[in-house]
């Protein structure tokens, strides 16, 4: 079983105790980069009771430094890197009203337990409404949505993964397009997942292809994000959290995987990217 998803809730825990913040959840939320919650366990407030939190508190923008020599101010930035906000999912919809076959198992590590079988579930249903689901940043949402496709992609066959191609490239875009980079490194390895399981599916990688002007042009804006540390460790590799390793391995899978029109297409669409094939 893959620890994905229990390693996004670790590096959350780590975070406050590292940066001493317990609360960067909270002004997410707040500056709708988030989808909020419910207020209670048991609902929402009143509408008429609740004040609006003011969102000009929140977002601030400060001008770029200008250089001494220079008249007026600096060109404003494209934006093509900032975090996009988060729209509410189908999935948490669909888990609030218990319309999920899934459910926690709580313990020294979290599991996931099915109240079906696994193998007969309908793919073409659940596997889009899994994977759209890895856009939340909040749990339990997030941690039944990536543990959830894990396991439906652990038993799939090559049968039951193909029909289902074209409905599953829409919440993979929705998810890219959020450019969060900690949403972008999970469906890259969801999207390496589709490739290799059964050792590698030449079927599924060729599928990909007439969908790479929807894929990889968000994996073309973060292709080089890595960090230069110089002599010191780079501890993101071992957990696999190092965005452009994790960009360049999926790239390589799709053209060893995609047939021979992959390259050509991976090229056009990413200029900077280098072959690993004759």
């Amino acid at each position: 079983m893959t620890r994905d998803a229990i390693s996004l809730m670790i590096e959350d825990e780590l975070r406050k105790v590292i940066d001493r913040d317990r609360r960067f959840k909270h002004r997410e939320k707040l500056s709708g980069l988030v989808p909020p919650g419910f207020d209670t366990p048991f609902g929402d407030f009143p509408s008429k009771g609740k004040k609006s939190p003011n969102k000009d508190l929140f977002i601030v923008v400060q001008p770029r430094a200008v250089h001494s020599q220079s008249r007026g101010c600096p060109p404003p930035s494209t934006g093509a890197f900032k975090r996009r906000p988060i729209m509410p999912t189908d999935f948490r919809k669909y888990y609030i009203r218990g319309d999920l076959p899934v459910q926690i198992q709580h313990g020294t590590s979290n599991k996931l337990s099915w109240r079906v079988d696994i193998e007969t579930i309908e793919y073409g249903h659940f596997l889009p409404l899994f994977i759209d689901g890895i856009r939340e940043k909040e749990d339990p949402y997030r941690f039944i949505a990536v543990q959830g496709t894990y396991d439906l992609l652990e038993v799939a066959t090559t049968d039951r993964i193909l029909p289902v191609i074209p409905q599953v490239i829409l919440p993979i875009k929705r998810a890219l397009d959020t450019r969060d980079k900690e949403i972008i490194g999970t469906i890259s390895k969801v999207i390496q997942m589709l490739i290799l399981f059964q050792g590698g599916s030449y079927e599924i990688g060729e599928a990909l292809v007439p969908y790479y002007r929807q894929i990889l042009p968000v994996l073309n804006l973060f292709k080089s994000s890595n960090r230069s540390l110089l002599d010191r460790f780079d501890y993101s590799q071992r957990k696999r959290s190092c965005l452009g390793d994790l960009i360049e391995e999926t790239l390589q899978l799709l053209e060893r995987y995609g047939g021979p029109d992959a390259f050509v297409n991976i090229k056009y669409m990413i200029p900077t990217y280098e072959a690993i094939l004759n």
